[in-house]
Protein backbone atom coordinates (compact mmCIF):
# COMPACT_ATOMS: atom_id res chain seq x y z
CA UNK A 1 0.00 0.00 0.00
CA UNK A 2 1.56 3.26 -1.15
CA UNK A 3 0.51 6.01 1.25
CA UNK A 4 0.65 9.51 -0.29
CA UNK A 5 2.55 12.26 1.53
CA UNK A 6 1.98 15.99 1.85
CA UNK A 7 4.72 16.50 -0.75
CA UNK A 8 2.41 14.58 -3.10
CA UNK A 9 -0.37 17.09 -2.32
CA UNK A 10 1.96 20.01 -3.11
CA UNK A 11 3.05 18.39 -6.38
CA UNK A 12 -0.57 17.62 -7.26
CA UNK A 13 -1.59 21.25 -6.69
CA UNK A 14 0.99 22.47 -9.20
CA UNK A 15 0.12 19.70 -11.67
CA UNK A 16 -3.63 20.29 -11.71
CA UNK A 17 -3.66 24.08 -11.43
CA UNK A 18 -4.29 24.61 -15.19
CA UNK A 19 -7.19 22.13 -15.14
CA UNK A 20 -9.23 22.98 -12.02
CA UNK A 21 -10.73 26.00 -10.28
CA UNK A 22 -9.72 27.43 -6.93
CA UNK A 23 -13.28 27.29 -5.63
CA UNK A 24 -14.81 30.06 -3.51
CA UNK A 25 -15.79 29.98 0.17
CA UNK A 26 -19.32 31.17 0.99
CA UNK A 27 -20.89 32.04 4.33
CA UNK A 28 -24.50 32.19 5.51
CA UNK A 29 -25.65 34.32 8.43
CA UNK A 30 -28.84 32.24 8.51
CA UNK A 31 -26.96 28.96 8.97
CA UNK A 32 -24.65 30.55 11.53
CA UNK A 33 -27.70 31.62 13.52
CA UNK A 34 -29.41 28.24 13.21
CA UNK A 35 -26.33 26.25 14.25
CA UNK A 36 -24.57 28.59 16.69
CA UNK A 37 -21.36 28.06 14.73
CA UNK A 38 -19.47 30.08 12.13
CA UNK A 39 -19.70 28.01 8.95
CA UNK A 40 -17.42 28.46 5.93
CA UNK A 41 -18.68 26.55 2.89
CA UNK A 42 -15.95 25.42 0.46
CA UNK A 43 -17.98 25.31 -2.76
CA UNK A 44 -16.66 22.41 -4.82
CA UNK A 45 -20.03 22.42 -6.59
CA UNK A 46 -18.39 25.19 -8.66
CA UNK A 47 -15.44 22.94 -9.53
CA UNK A 48 -14.71 21.74 -13.07
CA UNK A 49 -17.11 18.88 -13.85
CA UNK A 50 -19.23 20.17 -10.95
CA UNK A 51 -17.47 18.18 -8.24
CA UNK A 52 -14.29 17.98 -6.12
CA UNK A 53 -13.33 14.73 -7.86
CA UNK A 54 -11.94 16.72 -10.80
CA UNK A 55 -8.93 17.36 -8.54
CA UNK A 56 -7.99 13.73 -7.94
CA UNK A 57 -8.89 12.63 -11.45
CA UNK A 58 -6.78 15.38 -13.03
CA UNK A 59 -3.83 14.54 -10.82
CA UNK A 60 -4.05 10.86 -11.78
CA UNK A 61 -4.42 11.52 -15.52
CA UNK A 62 -1.63 14.08 -15.73
CA UNK A 63 0.67 11.87 -13.63
CA UNK A 64 0.64 9.18 -16.33
CA UNK A 65 3.60 8.61 -18.60
CA UNK A 66 2.88 8.99 -22.33
CA UNK A 67 3.13 5.22 -22.68
CA UNK A 68 0.53 4.62 -19.97
CA UNK A 69 -1.73 7.38 -21.28
CA UNK A 70 -1.82 5.90 -24.80
CA UNK A 71 -4.04 3.04 -23.58
CA UNK A 72 -6.42 5.43 -21.85
CA UNK A 73 -7.95 5.28 -18.39
CA UNK A 74 -10.85 3.36 -16.90
CA UNK A 75 -12.79 3.32 -13.65
CA UNK A 76 -16.01 2.29 -11.96
CA UNK A 77 -18.17 5.02 -10.50
CA UNK A 78 -21.72 5.95 -9.51
CA UNK A 79 -21.13 9.12 -11.46
CA UNK A 80 -18.95 11.91 -10.11
CA UNK A 81 -15.55 10.22 -10.34
CA UNK A 82 -16.46 8.82 -13.75
CA UNK A 83 -17.45 12.16 -15.20
CA UNK A 84 -14.41 13.81 -13.58
CA UNK A 85 -12.06 11.20 -15.05
CA UNK A 86 -13.72 11.69 -18.44
CA UNK A 87 -13.17 15.44 -18.07
CA UNK A 88 -9.48 14.99 -17.22
CA UNK A 89 -8.93 12.40 -19.96
CA UNK A 90 -10.53 14.78 -22.43
CA UNK A 91 -8.12 17.51 -21.38
CA UNK A 92 -5.23 15.14 -22.11
CA UNK A 93 -6.83 13.74 -25.28
CA UNK A 94 -6.96 10.10 -24.19
CA UNK A 95 -9.82 7.56 -24.02
CA UNK A 96 -11.82 6.95 -20.84
CA UNK A 97 -14.20 4.07 -20.01
CA UNK A 98 -16.51 4.22 -16.98
CA UNK A 99 -18.43 1.28 -15.52
CA UNK A 100 -21.61 2.72 -13.94
CA UNK A 101 -24.60 1.17 -12.13
CA UNK A 102 -27.64 1.10 -14.40
CA UNK A 103 -29.45 3.01 -11.60
CA UNK A 104 -26.95 5.90 -11.60
CA UNK A 105 -28.50 9.30 -12.36
CA UNK A 106 -28.97 9.82 -16.11
CA UNK A 107 -27.53 13.32 -15.73
CA UNK A 108 -24.23 11.81 -14.60
CA UNK A 109 -24.17 9.24 -17.42
CA UNK A 110 -24.83 12.03 -19.91
CA UNK A 111 -22.00 14.06 -18.39
CA UNK A 112 -19.53 11.17 -18.82
CA UNK A 113 -20.49 10.91 -22.49
CA UNK A 114 -20.46 14.70 -22.85
CA UNK A 115 -16.81 14.79 -21.77
CA UNK A 116 -16.01 12.08 -24.35
CA UNK A 117 -16.09 9.04 -22.07
CA UNK A 118 -17.69 5.64 -22.74
CA UNK A 119 -20.29 4.29 -20.28
CA UNK A 120 -20.55 0.53 -19.61
CA UNK A 121 -23.49 -0.34 -17.33
CA UNK A 122 -23.53 -2.87 -14.47
CA UNK A 123 -25.92 -3.94 -11.71
CA UNK A 124 -26.12 -1.61 -8.67
CA UNK A 125 -23.81 -3.58 -6.38
CA UNK A 126 -20.12 -3.42 -5.57
CA UNK A 127 -19.64 -7.04 -6.68
CA UNK A 128 -21.24 -6.48 -10.11
CA UNK A 129 -19.34 -3.22 -10.58
CA UNK A 130 -15.98 -4.87 -9.93
CA UNK A 131 -16.72 -7.92 -12.12
CA UNK A 132 -17.79 -5.85 -15.13
CA UNK A 133 -14.85 -3.53 -14.62
CA UNK A 134 -12.39 -6.44 -14.70
CA UNK A 135 -13.71 -7.31 -18.15
CA UNK A 136 -13.22 -3.73 -19.37
CA UNK A 137 -9.59 -3.57 -18.22
CA UNK A 138 -8.85 -6.99 -19.72
CA UNK A 139 -10.15 -5.86 -23.12
CA UNK A 140 -8.66 -2.33 -23.20
CA UNK A 141 -5.48 -2.47 -21.14
CA UNK A 142 -6.47 0.93 -19.74
CA UNK A 143 -4.89 2.39 -16.59
CA UNK A 144 -7.21 1.87 -13.62
CA UNK A 145 -7.85 5.06 -11.67
CA UNK A 146 -9.76 3.99 -8.57
CA UNK A 147 -12.43 6.47 -7.44
CA UNK A 148 -10.77 6.92 -4.05
CA UNK A 149 -8.35 4.13 -3.07
CA UNK A 150 -5.53 5.55 -5.18
CA UNK A 151 -2.65 7.67 -3.81
CA UNK A 152 -2.78 9.98 -6.86
CA UNK A 153 -6.48 10.61 -6.29
CA UNK A 154 -6.12 11.21 -2.54
CA UNK A 155 -3.24 13.64 -3.11
CA UNK A 156 -5.41 15.54 -5.59
CA UNK A 157 -8.33 15.72 -3.16
CA UNK A 158 -5.96 17.04 -0.50
CA UNK A 159 -5.58 20.25 -2.51
CA UNK A 160 -9.12 21.26 -1.56
CA UNK A 161 -8.43 21.63 2.16
CA UNK A 162 -5.08 23.24 1.39
CA UNK A 163 -6.98 25.99 -0.44
CA UNK A 164 -9.56 26.21 2.34
CA UNK A 165 -6.91 26.76 5.02
CA UNK A 166 -5.39 29.56 2.95
CA UNK A 167 -8.82 31.15 2.41
CA UNK A 168 -10.10 31.03 6.02
CA UNK A 169 -8.02 31.66 9.13
CA UNK A 170 -8.52 30.06 12.50
CA UNK A 171 -10.71 27.06 11.67
CA UNK A 172 -11.50 24.78 14.60
CA UNK A 173 -12.92 21.94 12.52
CA UNK A 174 -13.50 20.75 8.96
CA UNK A 175 -16.34 18.44 7.94
CA UNK A 176 -16.71 16.53 4.66
CA UNK A 177 -19.04 13.79 3.41
CA UNK A 178 -17.76 10.22 3.46
CA UNK A 179 -18.47 7.30 1.14
CA UNK A 180 -15.26 5.62 0.04
CA UNK A 181 -13.30 8.28 1.87
CA UNK A 182 -11.25 9.99 -0.85
CA UNK A 183 -12.08 13.57 0.13
CA UNK A 184 -11.86 12.81 3.85
CA UNK A 185 -8.49 11.09 3.32
CA UNK A 186 -7.16 14.06 1.36
CA UNK A 187 -8.41 16.36 4.12
CA UNK A 188 -6.67 14.20 6.75
CA UNK A 189 -3.45 14.17 4.72
CA UNK A 190 -3.35 17.95 4.39
CA UNK A 191 -4.58 19.00 7.83
CA UNK A 192 -2.44 16.51 9.76
CA UNK A 193 0.56 18.22 8.15
CA UNK A 194 -0.37 21.92 8.13
CA UNK A 195 -3.01 22.24 10.88
CA UNK A 196 -2.96 19.19 13.17
CA UNK A 197 -5.03 21.04 15.79
CA UNK A 198 -8.07 21.19 13.48
CA UNK A 199 -10.69 18.51 14.15
CA UNK A 200 -11.77 16.45 11.13
CA UNK A 201 -15.34 15.17 10.95
CA UNK A 202 -16.94 12.92 8.36
CA UNK A 203 -20.66 13.03 7.57
CA UNK A 204 -22.51 9.94 6.36
CA UNK A 205 -26.09 8.85 5.56
CA UNK A 206 -27.59 6.60 8.26
CA UNK A 207 -28.79 4.27 5.48
CA UNK A 208 -25.22 3.84 4.19
CA UNK A 209 -23.34 3.95 7.47
CA UNK A 210 -20.59 1.40 6.84
CA UNK A 211 -17.83 3.98 7.46
CA UNK A 212 -19.44 4.87 10.81
CA UNK A 213 -19.68 1.20 11.79
CA UNK A 214 -16.12 0.59 10.60
CA UNK A 215 -14.89 3.55 12.67
CA UNK A 216 -16.61 2.25 15.81
CA UNK A 217 -15.50 -1.37 15.23
CA UNK A 218 -11.89 -0.55 14.39
CA UNK A 219 -11.88 -2.43 11.08
CA UNK A 220 -13.49 -2.08 7.65
CA UNK A 221 -17.13 -3.16 7.38
CA UNK A 222 -18.36 -3.07 3.78
CA UNK A 223 -21.98 -2.97 2.58
CA UNK A 224 -22.60 -4.23 -0.94
CA UNK A 225 -25.56 -2.12 -2.10
CA UNK A 226 -26.90 0.43 0.40
CA UNK A 227 -29.87 2.59 -0.62
CA UNK A 228 -29.67 6.35 0.04
CA UNK A 229 -30.60 9.62 -1.66
CA UNK A 230 -26.89 10.53 -1.36
CA UNK A 231 -25.87 8.44 -4.38
CA UNK A 232 -22.23 9.51 -4.19
CA UNK A 233 -21.79 7.97 -0.73
CA UNK A 234 -22.77 4.34 -1.32
CA UNK A 235 -19.29 2.83 -1.64
CA UNK A 236 -17.22 1.27 1.19
CA UNK A 237 -13.86 2.28 2.61
CA UNK A 238 -10.74 0.53 1.29
CA UNK A 239 -7.32 -0.04 2.85
CA UNK A 240 -5.78 3.28 1.84
CA UNK A 241 -8.71 5.48 2.88
CA UNK A 242 -9.16 3.43 6.06
CA UNK A 243 -5.56 4.29 6.98
CA UNK A 244 -6.42 8.00 7.01
CA UNK A 245 -9.88 7.68 8.53
CA UNK A 246 -8.75 5.43 11.38
CA UNK A 247 -5.73 7.59 12.23
CA UNK A 248 -6.97 11.16 11.80
CA UNK A 249 -10.78 11.49 11.87
CA UNK A 250 -12.24 12.88 15.11
CA UNK A 251 -15.68 11.33 14.58
CA UNK A 252 -18.19 10.21 11.94
CA UNK A 253 -21.68 11.72 12.23
CA UNK A 254 -24.89 10.37 10.70
CA UNK A 255 -27.97 11.92 9.10
CA UNK A 256 -31.35 10.41 8.20
CA UNK A 257 -32.65 10.60 4.62
CA UNK A 258 -35.20 13.35 5.32
CA UNK A 259 -32.59 15.38 7.21
CA UNK A 260 -30.30 15.23 4.16
CA UNK A 261 -33.12 16.32 1.84
CA UNK A 262 -34.12 19.15 4.17
CA UNK A 263 -30.52 20.40 4.39
CA UNK A 264 -30.15 20.27 0.61
CA UNK A 265 -33.38 22.24 0.19
CA UNK A 266 -32.19 24.86 2.68
CA UNK A 267 -28.86 25.30 0.89
CA UNK A 268 -30.69 25.83 -2.41
CA UNK A 269 -33.19 28.18 -0.77
CA UNK A 270 -30.90 30.26 1.46
CA UNK A 271 -27.54 30.19 -0.33
CA UNK A 272 -28.96 30.14 -3.89
CA UNK A 273 -26.54 27.44 -4.99
CA UNK A 274 -27.03 23.98 -6.49
CA UNK A 275 -25.64 21.12 -4.41
CA UNK A 276 -26.36 17.40 -4.61
CA UNK A 277 -27.63 15.31 -1.68
CA UNK A 278 -24.15 13.94 -0.93
CA UNK A 279 -22.98 17.50 -0.24
CA UNK A 280 -25.89 18.30 2.06
CA UNK A 281 -25.06 15.46 4.48
CA UNK A 282 -22.49 17.78 6.11
CA UNK A 283 -24.98 20.50 7.00
CA UNK A 284 -27.55 17.90 8.06
CA UNK A 285 -25.13 16.43 10.60
CA UNK A 286 -24.15 19.89 11.91
CA UNK A 287 -27.84 20.66 12.53
CA UNK A 288 -28.12 17.34 14.35
CA UNK A 289 -25.01 17.90 16.49
CA UNK A 290 -25.22 21.63 17.26
CA UNK A 291 -23.67 21.27 20.69
CA UNK A 292 -20.52 19.81 19.14
CA UNK A 293 -20.00 22.75 16.76
CA UNK A 294 -21.46 25.68 18.74
CA UNK A 295 -19.04 28.59 18.98
CA UNK A 296 -16.58 27.00 16.54
CA UNK A 297 -15.31 28.10 13.15
CA UNK A 298 -16.11 25.17 10.85
CA UNK A 299 -15.05 24.52 7.27
CA UNK A 300 -17.85 22.69 5.45
CA UNK A 301 -16.87 21.01 2.18
CA UNK A 302 -19.77 21.09 -0.30
CA UNK A 303 -18.46 18.34 -2.54
CA UNK A 304 -20.52 18.72 -5.70
CA UNK A 305 -23.56 19.95 -7.56
CA UNK A 306 -24.34 17.27 -10.14
CA UNK A 307 -28.08 16.85 -9.67
CA UNK A 308 -30.72 15.35 -11.94
CA UNK A 309 -32.96 18.41 -12.13
CA UNK A 310 -35.89 16.26 -13.26
CA UNK A 311 -35.72 14.16 -10.07
CA UNK A 312 -35.14 16.53 -7.18
CA UNK A 313 -35.68 14.62 -3.92
CA UNK A 314 -38.32 17.02 -2.56
CA UNK A 315 -40.47 16.84 -5.70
Amino acid sequence: MQIPTFDDVLAAHERIRPHVHETPVFTSSTFNRLTGAELFFKCENFQKAGVFKARGASNAVFSLSDEQADKGVATHSSGNHGLSLSYAAGRRGIPCTVVMPRTAPEAKKEAVRGYGGTVVECEPSTSSREAVFAEVVASTGAEFVHPYNDPRVIAGQGTCSRELMAQVEGLDAVIAPIGGGGMVSGTCLTLSNIAPEVEIYAAEPKQADDAYRSFKAGHIIADDAPVTVADGLKVPLKDLTWHFVSNHVTDILLAEEQEIIDAMYLIWQRMKIVVEPSSAVTLATIFKNKERFAGKRVGVILTGGNVDLKKLPWM
